[in-house]
C-alpha cells in the first residue's frame, strides 16, 4: 500500500522480495539482494505524456508491462550496468550483477 514516486530506489535485502504495481498497471517483482531505481515515470495518457525508465544496479527483476508499453512501447527502457533493454513484449526477466 506504500506510494512509489519517480526517482525512488527500490531495494531488497539478501532474504527479501518485493512486488510493486505502478499507476499504469506495470508490475515489478524484485528478488533477493536487488536494487532498482525508478528513474522516470510519467503516466499522463490524456496529454500523450508517457515514460518509464528503470535503472537496475543489481539483482533479479521480473517486469510485466502495463499501459505505457501498450500505448507507447518506445517510451519504456530497462537499464542494467552493461545493457539497455527496449521493451517490445509484455514480460521480461532481468538479472544484473554489480561490477
Amino acid at each position: 500500500g506504500a506510494i512509489v514516486y519517480e526517482s525512488d530506489t527500490l531495494r531488497t535485502a539478501a532474504d527479501g522480495r518485493l512486488s510493486v504495481m505502478l499507476k499504469d498497471e506495470t508490475r515489478l517483482s524484485l528478488g533477493p539482494a536487488t536494487e532498482v531505481a525508478l528513474a522516470r515515470f510519467i503516466y499522463q495518457p490524456a496529454e500523450d505524456r508517457l515514460g518509464l525508465v528503470l535503472r537496475m544496479a543489481r539483482g533479479a527483476l521480473s517486469y510485466v508491462s502495463g499501459r505505457i508499453a501498450a500505448l507507447m512501447p518506445e517510451a519504456v527502457r530497462l537499464e542494467t550496468p552493461t545493457a539497455v533493454i527496449g521493451v517490445r513484449g509484455t514480460h521480461a526477466l532481468v538479472r544484473a550483477e554489480a561490477p
